[in-house]
């Protein structure tokens, strides 16, 4: 079958040479259209349920919100986790779905079982769903400045005056760009219309709170009358009373004292005001500002959504666009790390070609064979392409890092092939050269496919990962699978095509680098060939001393990328407010800017914005820190002694705050997989908060004292202060007063209540009826408050209620309809197994909990023991079919088990090189030794199948043993060198990404030098034992 695949690529010599022509060119194509992200997208199919309720408490969030909506939600199908978080005024729930769900279907399901519930819920409260987005959504956040501003400090007129373009403006004009699934304006004031009541002039006039509010509701409207004929034509009637400016709120009539109107302004002071703030938007330490975030939808395109919001941006600057020359002005950029992403991997990609190219002209010594295999090298990854667009595979760190780690692996059927037509061609001058081509790939064609097939499967079974690591390791094992799967077809096609125009063959002398090599070499082997029972010894212990370093080896997860941008999170106590919040990350800013070097720019969003997905509390802030590039930080500095320098300014500058270092994407990923931004979390499941928050203070203790704890912080539940207001229902019965009646005057004299919107043009803001600040500023003036019976007489509020400050939770966690706490720790200097490890040991000792209580644990240590538990079945699977292939290859048992014993052996320096560097035994570093035992099986494949030839053609055993040996030295060492050197620039790679790939290299690379070794001596030892007898037939 290969032999007639050859001689059919031969035949037709000109048609294969147009066909690669032409796939070349596609290639290019496919290369330009190809989907563009730093990294593969790792969330999982998640639906967010969003209910903002103002100025409810946690508590009654929870009961009359949030909990009918869990049970409503139960039994989704799909529905694999639901976690909520109760705030004040917010619910949050996060539905999690398998990851084979379409998320627009999990949506609809969503929605519908949202409508059958939706009159269960409090009046005035409308849960919405999230954005279609996804942990790496925030592609793109920006700030409206002017180019005057200059470092002065913006007034409360102008925030509120950019806001209202923010919401009216800019965001109609952005949120149009294809892919953009929401823009979450954050910062400044949204504008209101106020009507401050003074309640002793009400009184005066006989009014209650609610006329007021009723008459502003009322008085703001439009009607239709139908139509009015007239003779020929016809007019539409309407009324015209929509309220246009302040004064027409002032003239609205309240009643009618003595036939005298009471107007609005007699009672009232009306005036513009600002709504009820939750968050802000701070620049570099000096002022405040008004920005947004763009959020990409779910499985968009990060770089084209990016350079679109860029053009759009731009477009809206140079035309002027925005009133009073405001400009959109970017602080952080996603394409700017796809950039740098990308530029590590390409720049890898092509020092790994020329360092191939290099090679094989020093093993080669000849030109011509170089190009032949450069040939494939070049065709290769542009067919690659093409079939990642056909599958949809984006083109990031982990797709191109497969590229480069397939680099070395796809020359290698070219090699084989090139190097025996190289061999042949030499020793048969004068024969047709297109039959000596044929016959020398035939000879190779059934190792080459076996083992170039061997490396295909080895890859597979990656795919099979589930979870974060499944979306990150699936597009590395599928570009390599079909990289592979390519230069196989080309080397037994495209190849011998090539060879036959343009190889020539020389003496077949080896060239002075081969014969330096293979001196010692042989002399090596005829050593060991006669000691057999020490070769395999000596290499069986040395193999089971690696077997004895694994313990010592570290497990992590994936290493952590830097992404050239910092979050160090600042939290606060609970009941901060939020002026004092601001002040205090001003603060921060400030030192920020004065005091770490390398920083470009330092935003930071305290609260939240006006999305209701976007859950944080006025005690948290994320400032993003841009840095510098890299040639304008101190000499020798990484990111990581930046964010070391940042924790220490901020420590001696702000007492008491904790400071939490992360990045943005890391960041966004990890909460939104685990509802946890840590390494490790340890949940604590109960139903009292108070016992809880003991209990996790408890463990907080505990955990400390485990060596690489750091960062130790227990979900802030408790410390928010609350004013409550009891009402005594025996003082209102002897009033005739309503229950209701002391709501309404809470409701809206203390806390503003919105009674109609008002239009100017297309934008609309809110309208509200409040008492003035000095009559609700304290807890006396609250008592001071009348409440007006049925019989006309007023009674103070604190006579109907009892009023006292009291502590309560900030915020209540819930997971599968449990309420929970978090123990949040991150692990540094240890690996994360042997950390949780002694963690739970250690919890499980000290630790007593009540009836009803249990933990979990979770956070990254979640995915590191379910992708580690999955490889522990895997490997196992992928051995046994690489044992199955070699069986049909060979046709025996005992040569198969004798190329399996290569794997051990090439495991050797893998493990080794793991332990020499330091580096842990994480994903990427596992991945790596998959890589290494299919170039190490090939290699034996092509050995052992070269002997077995020689035998058949009646050589002794020791004879065929040398001479295949000698013949195959070169493509063996051929093979090994390329991919080894293709790995090389990995060790020294240093943008964006390159943490993830280097413990791959590291391993591929050690394992290569101890496999190539141990192939070229072990396997001719292990060959004279492993000989079956021959059958005379």
């Amino acid at each position: 079958m290969i032999e007639s695949l050859v001689r059919a690529a031969l035949k037709q010599r000109l048609i294969v040479m147009v066909l690669a022509v032409a796939l070349m060119v596609a290639g290019v194509f496919a290369l330009q259209k190809l989907s563009v992200d730093a990294f593969p997208d790792v969330t999982n199919v998640q639906v967010q349920i969003a209910t903002q309720a103002t100025g409810k408490s946690p508590e009654e969030v929870e009961r009359f919100i949030t909990v009918p909506l869990e049970i409503s939600m139960t039994g989704l199908p799909g529905l694999t986790e639901m976690r909520s978080m109760n705030r004040n005024g917010l619910s949050l729930i996060t539905l999690v779905f398998t990851d084979n769900t379409d998320v627009y279907f999990a949506r609809q399901l969503v929605m519908e079982r949202l409508m059958e519930v939706m009159e269960k819920m409090p009046a005035g409260v409308t849960p919405i769903l999230g954005p279609v987005a996804t942990g790496l959504g925030e592609v793109y956040q920006y700030t409206l400045d002017k180019p005057g501003d200059g470092e002065k400090e913006l007034s409360a007129e102008e925030l509120t005056e950019r806001r209202a373009i923010q919401d009216w403006v800019v965001r109609p004009l952005l949120r149009g760009i294809p892919g953009v699934a929401e823009i979450n304006s954050q910062g400044g004031y949204v504008k209101q219309y106020q009507a401050l009541v003074n309640p002793d002039r009400m009184n005066h006039y006989g009014l209650k709170l609610q006329d007021i509010y009723m008459a502003l509701a009322k008085n703001n409207a439009n009607s239709g009358g139908g139509v009015l004929p007239q003779f020929a034509e016809q007019y539409l009637i309407r009324g015209v009373g929509l309220i246009e400016n302040l004064d027409d709120i002032r003239n609205i009539v309240l009643k009618e004292q003595n036939g005298v109107p009471v107007f609005m302004r007699d009672v009232a002071e009306v005036k513009l005001g600002h709504e009820v703030r939750v968050g802000a938007v701070l620049k570099n330490g000096y002022t405040e500002s008004v920005g947004g975030i763009v959020i990409m939808m779910r499985a968009g395109n990060a770089k084209e959504v990016v350079s679109r919001v860029k053009e759009r941006v731009k477009e809206i600057n140079d035309k002027g666009m925005l009133p009073n020359g405001l400009q959109i002005v970017p602080y952080y950029d996603r394409s700017e790390l796809v950039d740098a992403a990308l530029f590590t991997v390409s720049k890898v990609l092509v020092e790994g070609i020329i360092l191939v190219i290099v090679i094989l002209f020093l093993f080669l010594g000849d030109v011509r064979s170089s190009v032949i295999v450069v040939a494939t090298l070049i065709l290769t990854p542009l067919i690659t392409f093409m079939a990642m667009n056909h599958y949809g595979i984006s083109a990031n760190l982990m797709s191109l890092g497969g590229l480069a780690i397939a680099i070395g692996l796809m020359v290698d059927g070219s090699v084989v092939v090139v190097e025996n037509a190289f061999h042949h061609l030499g020793h048969r001058q004068g024969e047709s050269k297109v039959r000596v081509v044929l016959e020398a790939a035939a000879e190779v064609g059934t190792p080459v496919l076996f083992g170039v097939g061997i490396i295909i499967l080895v890859f597979l079974p990656l795919m099979t990962l589930q979870g974060m690591e499944g979306k990150m390791f699936a597009p590395l094992a599928m570009t390599i699978a079909i990289a592979l799967f390519v230069s196989l077809v080309i080397s037994l096609t495209l190849s011998p095509v090539l060879c036959s125009y343009i190889l020539k063959g020389c003496s077949g002398e080896d060239t002075k680098l081969i014969q330096s090599i293979k001196r010692p070499y042989l002399k090596l082997l005829n050593w060991a060939l006669s000691n057999d029972k020490k070769t395999i010894a000596a290499s069986t212990a040395v193999f089971v001393i690696s077997l004895l370093v694994v313990p010592l080896l570290g497990t992590s997860f994936i290493p952590e990328m830097k992404e050239g941008s910092i979050v160090p999170g600042i939290n606060r106590v609970p009941n901060i407010s939020l002026e004092e919040s601001i002040k205090m990350e001003n603060e921060a800013m400030r030192l920020i800017m004065e005091k770490v070097p390398g920083v470009k720019s330092a935003m930071s969003g305290i609260g939240r914005g006006e999305s209701p997905a976007d859950p944080q509390a006025q005690n948290e802030s994320t400032p993003i820190i841009s840095l510098k590039p890299r040639d304008e930080w101190p000499k020798g500095w990484t990111q990581d002694d930046i964010a070391d320098k940042m924790t220490q300014v901020l420590s001696e500058g702000l007492p008491g705050v904790q400071i939490v270092m992360a990045q943005p994407i890391s960041d966004r990923v990890d909460e939104l997989l685990t509802g946890v931004r840590s390494d490790v979390a340890v949940k604590i499941f109960g139903d009292d908060m108070v016992k809880l928050k003991s209990k996790a203070d408890e463990i907080a203790k505990i955990a400390g004292t485990v060596p690489g704890a750091v960062d130790l912080r227990v979900e802030k539940v408790s410390g928010q202060q609350y004013l409550n207001i009891t009402i005594n229902r025996q003082a209102i019965a002897r009033q005739g007063i309503n229950a209701s009646d002391i709501h309404d005057i809470i409701e809206t004299a203390i806390g503003g209540k919105v009674a109609t919107e008002i239009y100017e043009g297309q934008r609309r803001f809110s309208a509200a009826v409040r008492f003035p600040d000095s009559f609700r500023n304290n807890i006396e003036a609250i008592g001071n408050i009348l409440v007006t019976s049925p019989n006309g007489s007023r009674v103070a509020l604190s006579d109907l209620a009892k009023i006292e400050i009291r502590d309560g939770p900030a915020q209540i966690s819930r997971e599968l309809g449990k309420r929970r706490i978090v123990v949040a720790i991150n692990v540094r200097d240890r690996d994360l197994g042997g950390f949780v490890a002694e963690l739970k040991q250690v919890l499980d000792k000290k630790l007593k909990l009540p009836d009803g209580y249990y933990l979990e644990y979770g956070g990254q240590f979640q995915n590191m023991e379910r992708a580690l538990n999955h490889l522990m079945i895997i490997v196992p699977i992928t051995i046994a079919a690489i044992f199955f292939l070699l069986f049909l290859l060979f046709n025996s048992v005992r040569y198969a088990t004798m190329i399996i014993m290569i794997l051990p052996f090439a495991s050797i320096g893998g493990i080794f090189s793991l332990l020499v560097t330091g580096e842990y035994l994480s994903v990427p570093a596992s991945v790596g030794f998959i890589a290494l035992w299919g170039i190490a099986v090939l290699n034996g494949v092509v050995l052992v199948s070269y002997i077995r030839s020689l035998r058949d053609e009646g050589k002794s055993q020791v004879e065929a043993i040398v001479e295949g040996c000698k013949q195959r030295f070169r493509p063996v060492m051929m093979t090994a060198t390329v991919a080894m050197l293709a790995l090389v620039p990995f060790l020294f790679a240093t943008g964006p990404g390159s943490e993830i790939q280097r413990p791959l290299a590291i391993v591929v690379i050690g394992g290569l030098i101890s496999s190539t070794l141990l192939t070229l001596v072990v396997v001719p030892t292990l060959y004279r034992r492993f000989e079956e007898t021959r059958i005379e037939a």
